[in-house]
């Protein structure tokens, strides 16, 4: 079942977690539709993770579920952000099979450390052992535990001023993978409003590079083109959430429809009142 070759000598290593101790980038797709043939195609086009959505979207846990048997096989590891940072909502799904968790809001030490808690089995943490199905999905011969603990990812996602605040205790926890910043909510929480090219905006991601740098975290942010992505590794960034595919596939109609005047981006609604 490669590219998870679970017969090598080598113990398998979590694909993005090598890229990244690699100094090179991982790109994940953004899965925002509850379907599971749409996280099947997205996980065998190059891209090493998906980002499957579900705090802004209405992906179950029915569906996460099956999106992860999908990537059986297929280059992109499953991850998940889950909707509010809580032992509960990653222990869902972990136990479904994710390798990685995003954890939205995580704007204090305390809630650092309870990300990382969440992704680790005792004595690290505080996950519980009832991991049936993620074992079908990850069947390593050491055991899953250890397995899960050597490659689930923790993402902590920084987009409040709070976090800013505190961006040097979040940085030092001991466990935490990368320091995504969600640069729009970071902007609103700034009192922006979306004017992620604001000074005091620019400002403050410079503070949280500075931090992640510092105490040696991976850095991420949302990337929409691959000049964006050049430019944010020139700042040290490897961790890139992509678009979502409803945005792919407008770039796509976009390209074939605007040359004869008939691409729309609208819904067809002439006015809203």
């Amino acid at each position: 079942m490669s590219p998870v070759d679970f017969e090598s000598e080598a113990p398998w290593e979590n694909p993005v977690r090598r890229l990244l101790k690699e100094g090179k980038p991982a790109v994940g797709v953004t899965i925002t539709v509850p379907s599971v043939e749409i996280a099947a195609q997205a996980a065998n086009m190059g891209f090493d993770f998906l980002w499957i959505e579900m705090e802004h979207s209405p992906t179950t846990l029915e569906t996460l579920r099956n999106m992860v048997l999908a990537t059986r096989g297929l280059k992109a590891v499953p991850f998940a952000r889950v909707p509010v940072n809580e032992l509960w909502t990653a222990k869902r799904v972990l136990d479904s099979g994710v390798l990685g968790v995003i954890f939205p809001f995580t704007s204090t030490p305390q809630l650092a450390r309870q990300a990382v808690a969440a992704c680790k089995y005792p004595p690290h943490g505080r996950r519980g052992s009832g991991a049936g199905l993620a074992t079908f999905r990850w069947p390593a011969p050491e055991g899953y535990y250890d397995f899960a603990d050597r490659n689930v990812m923790v993402i902590a996602n920084i987009e409040e001023a709070e976090a800013v605040e505190n961006i040097d205790a979040i940085a030092s926890t001991e466990g935490l993978d990368v320091l995504f910043i969600g640069t729009s909510d970071l902007s609103f929480s700034l009192g922006y409003r979306g004017r992620q090219d604001h000074p005091q905006v620019k400002e403050a991601v410079g503070e949280i590079v500075k931090a992640a740098k510092k105490h040696n975290k991976v850095i991420g942010a949302p990337v929409g083109s691959p000049e964006q992505i050049e430019q944010y590794m020139k700042q040290g960034f490897l961790f890139f959430q992509a678009s979502t595919e409803l945005r792919l596939m407008t770039a796509g109609a976009r390209q074939l429809l605007e040359p004869f005047g008939k691409f729309s981006s609208g819904t067809g609604v002439r006015s809203l009142y």
